[in-house]
């Protein structure tokens, strides 16, 4: 018998800008929620307008952490000071781990259309804080997507649903990341992995979980259990789904720096300063 998931709580997106004012609505790392651990930060960027996305994110600084960028329209090329470069493009995926520390840049490659996406991040634990960085660039040709033949689909960029697996791997807190569209009247199932702390961001339509409607714009986060049943409205509904196993280790931040003591963020603001990402 499973334990079905209920909201926990719904947490409104606020609009603010990040890197060199990119215009955005941040969900996670806000004063109403800080982070979800292992769950950093949520972003979510949209816009057809060339302003609000062209200065896009200037060389800056990571340690301590991972961040995932899943593209869902539009063109962002990376780079970083150790030569790696890349391009992201409509329903590309790039998970990032910065571990001890790298300086990168992602620049939109387009003057004019639909930019769209999500960038998440997610803590490393103590162990993993000071690993070398490492980057899994993943095509949307190569996210397998499941469809059930009502309409529904889910896109399976980390984890597991049915025999789909996401092509994410070597991540230690057990991710889960799947990009959810629900037809108009129908319900889905998902698993979720038991003890993971889990939300839901709905970026199109609507959906309900026991009931309680996420509208476009919010995210849930849900109560512990090992599946949740998503119910669709009246139109299509789009969502992500993300799950991960909580670190419970202390977390100290400042701006890009993401260790668990102030004297290790100390060290890495030292470490920048010198040269030695």
């Amino acid at each position: 018998m499973t334990q079905p998931r209920t909201i926990k709580g719904l947490v409104p997106g606020q609009n603010t800008s990040d890197g060199a004012g990119v215009k955005l609505k941040r969900l996670i790392g806000t004063q109403m929620l800080p982070d979800l651990d292992p769950f950093l930060l949520l972003d979510e960027f949209s816009s057809d307008s060339p302003d609000d996305y062209l200065a896009g994110f200037p060389n800056h600084p990571h340690r301590g952490f991972e961040t995932v960028t899943y593209m869902l329209n539009g063109r962002m090329r990376h780079r970083d000071n150790k030569g790696n470069e890349g391009l992201l493009e409509s329903g590309d995926v790039q998970w990032m781990t910065a571990g001890s520390g790298l300086i990168h840049s992602e620049m939109p490659e387009q003057e004019q259309g639909l930019m769209r996406g999500f960038q998440l991040w997610v803590n490393l634990p103590r162990r993993e804080k000071m690993k070398a960085p490492r980057y899994q660039d993943i095509a949307s040709t190569n996210i397998p997507v499941v469809s059930d033949g009502n309409g529904n689909s889910v896109k399976v960029i980390a984890g597991r649903y049915g025999e789909a697996t996401g092509p994410v791997d070597g991540v230690t807190l057990d991710p889960l990341y799947l990009d959810i569209t629900l037809a108009p009247g129908q319900s889905l199932t998902v698993p979720v992995p038991k003890g993971h702390n889990a939300l839901v961001n709905v970026f199109e339509g609507a959906v309900s979980i026991g009931g309680s409607a996420i509208a476009k714009g919010n995210m849930a986060v849900l109560k512990d259990g090992d599946a949740v049943t998503f119910e669709g409205g009246s139109e299509p509904g789009r969502f992500l789904l993300i799950a991960g196993q909580p670190l419970l280790e202390p977390v100290v931040r400042y701006g890009p720096f993401v260790m668990n003591s102030s004297e290790e963020i100390a060290q890495a603001v030292q470490d920048y300063q010198a040269g030695l990402f």
